[in-house]
C-alpha cells in the first residue's frame, strides 16, 4: 500500500489527478485488460480497511454459512417491506459453491439481494467502493468523529495488465460489477464492491482485505491512501456541495435532505457565504 499524506483538500485533489495519471499512461503502454479505479473513504485515517461483516462477527465466516444466514432473513424482509427478491435455494447455492472458485469470474448467487442488504445495514462482506473521487470524499468528511485528526482516501487498481494470479493459501479479492437491479443508492453513488476470500480445509471463508492490500503485490491489486486533515472538511464539503455530492443527492431520502440543508445554513453559508 502507497501511503501519503497531504496538507490541504487543493493537495488530496492534486494526488489523485496524479494516481488517474498513472492509470492512464498503463493504459496506454498495454494492450490488455487495465481495471477502473475504484474510491473508497472514511472518516478516520486509523481505522481498518474492514467490511461491515468484520466488524460485526469479528471473525472469518464461510461463503456458505453467510449464504444461509442472509437467505432465512428474506421471509422476514419480504413480510415487513413491499420488495421481493428471487435468490437461488440453498441447495442452489452450494451447487455453485462446489464448482466455483477463488476468482469469482461470475457474479455471486444472490449478489443483487446481498447489495440490497448491505445498503440497508445487514452485516456483508461486500467492500463497498465508488467509481467517483469525490463521492468517497464526502464519506470521508461528512460525519468526522471528534477523535479523528485525519480523513482517508482510499484508491484501489485491481489489474494494471498482466491479468491476475494467485497463490492456494493465500487471500484474494474479486470486483463484482455495477450492473445490477437493486437499490436505487448503488447508482446514486456510483458504487463498486468487492470481497476477499481464502480457501481453508477445502471450504472457502470471506477474508480481510487488509490481509492482501498490505502484501504490496506490484503486479495487481495495488492501493493508494491519502491522509487529509479533518480541518478541511468544510472547505472540501462547500465543493463537493457545488458538484451537488450531498446527503441527499446520494441517499435520496428526507433525513437526507434535512441533514443536506442543515450543512448549508448551519455550516457552509456561515464560512463561505
Amino acid at each position: 500500500m502507497d501511503e501519503t499524506t497531504v496538507e490541504s483538500w487543493e493537495a488530496c485533489l492534486a494526488k489523485i489527478k496524479e494516481i488517474e495519471e498513472f492509470r492512464a499512461n498503463l493504459f496506454d503502454q498495454k494492450s490488455t485488460y487495465i481495471s477502473g479505479l475504484l474510491y473508497r473513504g472514511q472518516g478516520n485515517t486509523k481505522w481498518p480497511l474492514n467490511t461491515t461483516l468484520e466488524r460485526y462477527s469479528g471473525e472469518d465466516l464461510s461463503v456458505e454459512s453467510y449464504y444461509r444466514k442472509a437467505a432465512v432473513t428474506k421471509a422476514q424482509i419480504e413480510t415487513l417491506t413491499d420488495k421481493t427478491w428471487n435468490i437461488p435455494t440453498f441447495p442452489e447455492f452450494r451447487k455453485w459453491l462446489a464448482k466455483a472458485d477463488m476468482f469469482m469470474k461470475e457474479k455471486l448467487p444472490g449478489y443483487e439481494y446481498m447489495i440490497y442488504l448491505r445498503h440497508h445495514g445487514f452485516p456483508s462482506p461486500l467492500l463497498d467502493w465508488t467509481r467517483s473521487p469525490f463521492v468517497a470524499a464526502y464519506f470521508a468528511f461528512n460525519n468526522i468523529p471528534p477523535a479523528a485528526d485525519h480523513v482517508a482516501l482510499y484508491v484501489f487498481l485491481e489489474q494494471v495488465g498482466e491479468g491476475k494470479s494467485h497463490e492456494g493459501s493465500k487471500p484474494l479479492i474479486s470486483s463484482l460489477g455495477p450492473y445490477v437491479t437493486t437499490h436505487s443508492r448503488h447508482w446514486l453513488q456510483q458504487s463498486q464492491y468487492s470481497i476477499c476470500t481464502i480457501k481453508k480445509g477445502g471450504d472457502l471463508y470471506y477474508s480481510s482485505h487488509e490481509d492482501v492490500f498490505f502484501e504490496g503485490t506490484p503486479s495487481q491489486d495495488i492501493l493508494w491512501k491519502i491522509n487529509i486533515p479533518a480541518q478541511e472538511s468544510i472547505k472540501a464539503l462547500y465543493d463537493l456541495d457545488k458538484m451537488n455530492i450531498n446527503a441527499f443527492s446520494l441517499f435520496g431520502s428526507e433525513e437526507s435532505l434535512m441533514e443536506t440543508v442543515a450543512l448549508r445554513e448551519f455550516h457552509l453559508r456561515k464560512c463561505f457565504p
